[in-house]
C-alpha cells in the first residue's frame, strides 16, 4: 500500500547498487550516468505500472505494499552500508536515515500482510501506523546532524526561530485546508474517531516538521559530501510531498494500494538509496595522485538571498493562510490566529537578533578594516592593486620610501609603463600563465623585474602576485641591494680575489663551453698554462706583499695581452692560464704558429722587469700549450697544457712548449715507477739503518737516528733522496705531488713502526739508547693519523716513552702552529723527546723555537759543512749554539764528517754530533756491536772513526752531501 500518510520511504543504494556497497565512490562519470539512467527507468516503470493499475488488483496490492517495502528496505541497507564505510561526523546521520527507511519498509510490510496475505482491511490504528509515525523523527535528527551547526547562541536561536517560522506557516496553511476538519471530527466524539483523528493530525504535523527542517537545512548544509546530502534532502522532500497528497481530503478517502501516488514513495526510497553512492563527493583527505583538486565555484548571490528571505517567505505563507479564511468568509480558527501570532512574534525576535548581529558585525568589520589599513600603510613593502586592464587602482604609502614616488602619483598609471622594457615581455608572459592556471593549484606567483623609480633609476623589485576580482594584488619590495650582493658573491665565487681574473672554476666552465658550444670541433682553440719562474725568490727576498703586487701586475699584463673574446685566468699561486679561441683553421702548422706567436708575446710581456716597492724585479714565464683535438674533454685539455708547462720548466724555464702525446706517456711511466715504490714498500724491500748520535765531550753514544734504505733488485741500497729520484718524484706535473705526499706518508709510517719495534728489542737486550725518528710537521698533523697513535705504538711494543725522540721538520709556512703546539705538548707529556730538525734553515725556525715544546736543536747540515772554512758560517753557527745553551737545550750537529768539524763544534758549545767522523749508518748487527763498545774516540786531531764502515782495519772515503744521502756501508 501506501503509508497512511508519512514519509514512509528513505534510503540509499543505486538500483543495481548491491555490487557497489563496498566501493566508496564511483570513479567514472560514464558509470554514474548509467546508474542514473537505470534509476530513472526503474522509477518510470513503476509509475507506468501504477498508472495502469498493474493490470489487476492483486498485483497492484502486491506492488503497492511489498514493492514499497522492498524499496524502503533497499534504502535502509544502502544507508547502513555507507555509514559503516565512512569515518566522519556524517555516520550518525546515515544510520538515522537507515532506521527511518526501515520503519517505512516495516509499515508497508505490515500493510501488505493485512491486505495481501490475510485479505483484510488494515485496522486503524495498527502496527503499520506506529511504524509510519517512527519515520519522520529519525529523519529530522539526521538532517540536524548533517547541518552546518551554528557557532554562537544567537545562531542556535535563529535556527530554532527559522524552523518555527517555516513550520508555523505550513501548519497555518494546512490547518486551514484540511487539519481543521480532522480536529472537528475528533471533537464530535464518534466511536473510533479520536484515534483516527489523532493519526490524521500526527502524520501531517510530523511531515510539516520534516519539511521545515528540509527547507531550513537546505541553506545550512555542510560542505562535506554536499552532493550526497542534496540527494538525500531531495529524496525526503519527494516522500513528504507524497505524504501531503495522501493526507489531502480528496485523495485519502479514495486511496488504494498500487495507485499512482505510490510511485512518489517508491522514487523517494530509491533516490535515498542512490544518494551516498551515486553522487560525486569531495573527501577531506588528500587527493589521489594525478587528480588535482577542482575548486568548487562559490555560491551564487541568489543562494544567499534565498537564505535571508526564507523567514519572510514563511511569514507571507502564514499571512496567506489567514487571508484565505477571511476572504472565503469562514470564521478564523483560534489555532490559526494563535499560530499566526507566534509566527509574527518569532519574526520580530529574529529580526531583532539579526539587527544586533549586524551592528556587531559592522563594528567588527570597521575594526578589522582599520587594522588592515594600519598594516598596509605601515608596511615597508609596497602593496598595489591593478585592475584587469593593468591600471593601478591603489598604491600603499610605502611607495614614497621604496620607489621615491608618491602613492597618489602612481594611482591611475599603467603598470606596464613602470617595468623595464627588457623585462616587460617576461613579466607579461608569467602573469598570463598565472591567470590561466587553476587558483587551487597556484594561488600565488613571484616575479622579479626592474621598476622605474622617481629619480629615473631602475630598481630591482620582487613582487608576490595574487588574484583580485579579475585583476592583481602585488606585494612588492626593493631587492636591489640583494641583487647587487648576489652579483658580487657570484663574481667573487668565479674570480680570483687578488687579481680579479677568472678563477679555475670559471676558466674550466669557459673551456667546456668552447668545446661543446658552437665552436665545438674547432681544433685551433688552445689552452695556455703559465707559471712564473723565480716568483718564490721574490716572496723570500722582499716579502709576500711585494709578491702580491707582482701577481697583480702580471695579471694586468696578461689581461691586456690576450685578444677580445679570449679568457685569461689565475689558477692559484703563480700559475695562470689563457683560453685562446680558434678561427676554425684545420691547418696544424698554421694553428701552432698562431698559438706560439701568442704564447711568445705573453712570455715576453710577463718577463719584462717589474717595479715593486722601489725595486726592479725580474721573473720569467714558462708556458705550455695544448690544442682542442677531436674528442678531447675539458679536463684532458687542461691536463695536457699543464704537462707541457712542466716540460717547459724542466727544459730550462722561460720558454714555450707545445704538448706532445709522449708527455702523457712519460706520466704513465712515472706512475709505473711510483707503483714499483709501493710494491717495494709492501713486499719488504726497505731496510732500516741507524746512525749513532755521539756526545762530543765523551764520545758516548747518546742516541741512534733511524734511516730508511731501499734495496733494489740488483742489491743496491738507495738513500731516500736517491730512491725518490728513481721514482722521478722531483719532476712531473702537479698531479704527481699528491702521489709523492701519499707515498712519503706511507713510508714515514713504516719507518716509525720499524724504529720503535727494533728499539724495543734493543731495550729488552739491555741497550737503553733512545731512537730518533725524523717526522715532518705535516705528517704529525695529518688527520689520517690518530692523535694517540704514537702512544699506542709505544704501548704495543713495550718501549718506554722516554726512549723515543721525534726530529720535527717545519718547512711549510701553511702549518698551523696552534695545532702543532697542542700535538707536541701532548707527546711531550708522555716523555717523548722533541728535536727541532734543520735548525738554522727553512721556515720559521725562531717561531717554532718560541712556541713549540722543543728540548733539542739539530743544526742543519748546510751550517756544519762550512763551519771550518767560512768565518761567516762560523759566527752564525756559534750564535745558534749559544741560543741552545742559553735555553738549556741539547744541540746535535748533523753531518759531522771531519775531525776539524768536531773540534770546532765542541769549542762552540755543541753537545752532540752525528756523521762520518764517528760512524755511518749501521745495520742492526753492527749497531749492537757499537752499543756494546759504548763510545767512539773523540778526535783531538785527525782520527779514524770507529766502525767507519768497510772491511776491518780499512777506511771509507768521506762524501759530502745531505744527511739522507750518507753513503751506506756494505752489509
Amino acid at each position: 500500500m501506501g503509508c497512511a500518510g508519512t514519509s514512509s520511504r528513505g534510503g540509499p543504494v543505486n538500483a543495481p547498487g548491491a555490487a557497489l556497497l563496498n566501493r566508496p565512490s564511483l570513479s567514472g562519470g560514464g558509470k554514474c550516468l548509467a546508474i542514473q539512467l537505470l534509476l530513472a527507468v526503474v522509477c518510470g516503470g513503476y509509475a507506468v505500472g501504477a498508472a495502469l493499475n498493474w493490470g489487476s488488483e492483486d498485483v497492484a496490492e502486491i506492488m503497492g505494499d511489498f514493492g514499497l517495502s522492498a524499496a524502503g528496505l533497499l534504502a535502509a541497507i544502502s544507508c547502513c552500508s555507507y555509514a559503516r564505510a565512512i569515518d566522519s561526523r556524517e555516520r550518525p546521520a546515515w544510520l538515522l536515515f537507515a532506521f527511518s527507511s526501515l520503519m517505512g519498509a516495516s509499515g508497508n510490510a505490515v500493510w501488505g500482510w493485512y491486505e495481501v496475505i490475510l485479505g483484510q482491511d488494515v485496522p486503524k490504528p495498527s502496527l503499520a501506523d506506529f511504524a509510519f509515525l517512527c519515520f519522520a523523527p529519525p529523519a529530522i535528527v539526521g538532517l540536524l546532524v548533517l547541518a552546518k551547526r551554528p557557532v554562537t547562541r544567537a545562531g542556535w536561536v535563529c535556527l530554532g526561530l527559522d524552523s518555527w517560522l517555516i513550520g508555523g506557516s505550513l501548519l497555518t496553511l494546512s490547518w486551514s485546508l484540511a487539519l481543521a476538519h480532522a480536529a472537528r471530527t475528533a471533537q464530535s466524539g464518534a466511536p473510533g474517531s479520536v484515534p483516527r483523528a489523532a493519526l490524521s493530525l500526527a502524520y501531517p504535523l510530523l511531515d510539516i516538521a520534516l519539511v521545515s527542517m528540509v527547507l531550513v537545512l537546505h541553506f545550512r548544509r555542510s560542505e562535506t559530501n554536499r552532493s550526497a546530502v542534496n540527494t538525500a534532502i531531495a529524496a525526503l522532500a519527494l516522500t513528504v510531498l507524497s505524504d501531503a497528497l495522501f493526507t489531502s481530503p480528496l485523495l485519502s478517502a479514495e486511496y488504494q494500494s498500487g495507485q499512482l501516488l505510490d510511485a512518489g514513495w517508491f522514487a523517494g526510497s530509491l533516490l535515498l538509496a542512490y544518494a551516498p553512492w551515486g553522487a560525486r563527493r569531495v573527501h577531506p583527505g588528500p587527493e589521489p595522485a594525478g587528480h588535482p583538486r577542482v575548486e568548487r565555484p562559490h555560491s551564487r548571490p541568489i543562494t544567499g538571498s534565498l537564505t535571508a528571505l526564507t523567514p519572510y517567505l514563511a511569514a507571507a505563507v502564514c499571512t496567506l493562510g489567514i487571508l484565505y479564511n477571511v476572504v472565503d468568509g469562514r470564521k478564523v480558527d483560534r489555532m490559526v490566529v494563535f499560530t499566526g501570532c507566534t509566527v509574527v512574534l518569532a519574526l520580530v525576535i529574529r529580526q531583532g537578533i539579526m539587527l544586533l548581529d549586524n551592528i556587531a558585525l559592522t563594528q567588527e568589520l570597521a575594526q578589522k578594516e582599520n587594522h588592515f589599513r594600519s598594516l598596509v600603510q605601515g608596511s615597508s613593502d609596497v602593496i598595489m592593486i591593478a585592475a584587469p586592464t593593468g591600471t593601478l587602482r591603489y598604491v600603499s604609502p610605502a611607495a614614497a620610501g621604496v620607489y621615491g614616488r608618491e602613492a597618489e602619483e602612481l594611482v591611475g598609471t599603467e603598470l606596464a609603463t613602470l617595468i623595464h622594457p627588457d623585462d616587460l615581455g617576461r613579466v607579461v608572459h608569467e602573469v598570463r600563465r598565472f591567470l590561466a592556471a587553476p587558483p587551487a593549484e597556484e594561488p600565488t606567483t613571484r616575479i622579479e623585474c626592474r621598476f622605474k623609480s622617481g629619480d629615473g633609476e631602475w630598481l630591482n623589485v620582487e613582487s608576490t602576485i595574487n588574484r583580485h576580482q579579475g585583476g592583481l594584488i602585488l606585494n612588492s619590495r626593493d631587492v636591489t641591494e640583494r641583487v647587487r650582493l648576489e652579483a658580487q658573491l657570484q663574481h667573487s665565487a668565479e674570480h680570483d680575489p687578488l687579481t680579479d681574473l677568472p678563477n679555475r672554476a670559471l676558466f674550466t666552465r669557459r673551456v667546456r663551453q668552447a668545446l661543446t658550444g658552437r665552436r665545438a670541433g674547432d681544433h685551433s682553440t688552445a689552452v695556455l698554462f703559465i707559471d712564473l719562474d723565480g716568483f718564490k725568490a721574490v716572496n723570500d727576498t722582499i716579502g709576500h706583499q711585494a709578491g702580491d703586487e707582482l701577481l697583480i701586475e702580471a695579471a694586468r699584463r696578461l689581461q691586456d695581452s690576450v685578444r677580445a673574446g679570449d679568457t685569461a685566468a689565475r689558477l692559484g699561486g703563480d700559475e695562470f692560464a689563457a683560453l685562446i679561441l680558434g678561427d676554425g683553421s684545420r691547418d696544424r702548422s698554421a694553428r701552432e704558429y698562431q698559438a706560439r706567436e701568442i704564447a711568445d708575446r705573453l712570455r715576453t710581456t710577463l718577463s719584462q722587469p717589474y717595479r715593486i716597492a722601489g725595486n726592479e724585479v725580474r721573473v720569467a714565464a714558462s708556458i705550455g700549450v695544448a690544442f682542442a683535438d677531436s674528442g678531447i674533454t675539458p679536463s684532458d685539455l687542461m691536463r695536457n697544457a699543464d704537462l707541457a708547462m712542466y716540460r717547459a720548466k724542466a727544459g730550462g724555464k722561460d720558454r714555450v712548449e707545445m704538448y706532445a702525446p709522449q708527455m702523457q706517456a712519460e706520466v704513465v711511466r712515472k706512475a709505473e715507477l711510483a707503483g714499483r715504490l709501493r710494491t717495494a714498500l709492501h713486499e719488504g724491500e726497505f731496510a732500516l739503518l741507524h746512525q749513532p748520535v755521539v756526545s762530543l765531550s765523551t764520545g758516548e753514544v747518546s742516541a741512534v737516528a733511524a734511516q730508511a734504505r731501499w734495496r733494489s733488485a740488483q742489491g743496491i741500497l738507495f738513500t731516500p733522496a736517491e730512491f725518490l729520484r728513481v721514482a722521478e718524484y722531483s719532476e712531473g706535473s702537479s698531479a704527481t705531488v699528491g702521489k709523492d705526499a701519499s707515498r712519503t706518508a706511507e713510508l714515514g709510517h713504516w719507518l716509525l713502526e720499524q724504529a720503535v719495534e727494533q728499539a724495543a728489542d734493543r731495550h729488552r737486550a739491555g741497550h737503553d739508547v733512545p731512537v730518533a725518528v725524523r717526522m715532518t710537521a705535516q705528517r704529525l698533523l695529518d688527520r689520517a693519523v690518530p692523535v694517540g697513535s704514537v702512544e699506542a705504538l709505544l704501548t704495543r711494543h713495550g718501549l718506554p716513552s722516554g726512549a723515543l725522540v721525534l726530529e720535527l721538520a717545519v718547512s711549510d709556512p701553511r702549518v698551523p702552529f696552534d695545532d702543532l703546539e697542542r700535538r707536541l705538548t701532548a707527546l711531550h707529556r708522555l716523555g717523548v723527546g722533541i728535536a727541532l730538525d734543520g735548525f738554522g734553515s727553512g721556515y720559521a725556525a725562531i717561531s717554532a723555537l718560541r712556541r713549540l715544546p722543543v728540548n733539542m736543536l739539530k743544526l742543519d747540515r748546510g751550517l756544519v759543512e762550512g763551519v771550518v772554512e767560512s768565518a761567516r758560517l762560523h759566527k752564525i753557527t756559534a750564535g745558534l749554539l749559544r741560543i741552545a745553551n742559553d735555553l738549556g737545550m741539547k744541540s746535535v750537529a748533523d753531518g759531522v764528517d771531519l775531525p776539524e768539524q768536531v773540534t770546532a763544534l765542541r769549542a762552540m758549545g755543541c753537545t752532540h754530533g752525528q756523521g762520518m767522523a764517528f760512524s755511518g749508518p749501521l745495520d742492526e748487527y753492527r749497531l749492537r756491536r757499537a752499543l756494546v763498545r759504548g763510545s767512539f774516540p773523540v778526535p783531538g786531531g785527525a782520527v779514524q772513526p770507529a766502525l767507519a764502515g768497510g772491511s776491518p782495519g780499512g777506511s771509507m772515503a768521506i762524501h759530502r752531501g745531505s744527511h739522507n744521502e750518507t753513503p751506506v756501508p756494505p752489509t
